[in-house]
């Protein structure tokens, strides 16, 4: 039997806003169906529109309510995209604070993918002393790595930041740059501290 995902769980897997979940499906970009007055989405389906597999519930131990409301503290205090994701380099919580370009770009599903192959190299990169990064698609982003005890569980990444002056990306100075590295290992010690038991 067919599993089918309501708009808001595909709000969540693709990270946008449920006006632009039910604009794809109208339009026909995402997969849909109607049931009732309702619009449903073919889960095997919407995993493949983001090319990656379906999350399994439950897993992280972070509580995303939480991670997210860390991640929009950080992202208003240090004017950069914050997101948090798992050690696959799957998202945890929405983007917050995201920057222009990211919100003209919002609703293309390859940017997500993207995005996601891109923080899984950052995973890889056992590195742990942040620092800036530039990406497929021109900006940089820097991450911290979120622990539980001495388990690696997820990253903190801020981005959205131009190398080059560019329009429609945070632009920082020296000082901000610094401040931005200095204060993401702090984010993720912060993160650590609400981690949870797994079942």
């Amino acid at each position: 039997m067919q599993t089918l995902l309501s708009a808001r769980q595909v709000q969540e897997v693709l990270h946008i806003d449920r006006s632009t979940v039910y604009r794809m499906a109208e339009d026909g970009r995402l997969p849909a169906i109607r049931v009732g007055k309702q619009w449903r989405f073919p889960a095997d389906e919407i995993y493949r529109v983001v090319d990656t597999a379906p999350p399994v519930l439950n897993t992280s131990p972070l509580d995303p309510k939480v991670a997210a409301a860390i991640a929009d503290l950080a992202g208003d205090l240090l004017g950069v995209m914050v997101i948090v994701t798992d050690m696959d380099g799957h998202p945890i919580t929405p983007i917050a604070n995201p920057c222009g370009w990211m919100q003209q770009h919002s609703d293309d599903p390859q940017v997500l993918t993207t995005c996601i192959a891109e923080w899984q190299d950052l995973a890889e990169d056992h590195d742990f002393e942040p620092r800036f990064q530039t990406g497929e698609f021109g900006f940089q982003c820097a991450r911290a790595f979120v622990r539980k005890g001495r388990e690696l569980v997820g990253m903190v990444l801020a981005g959205g930041v131009t190398p080059e002056h560019e329009p429609g990306f945070y632009d920082l100075d020296a000082k901000g740059r610094e401040r931005v590295l200095a204060a993401l290992p702090r984010v993720a010690t912060a993160l650590s501290k609400t981690t949870k038991e797994t079942p």
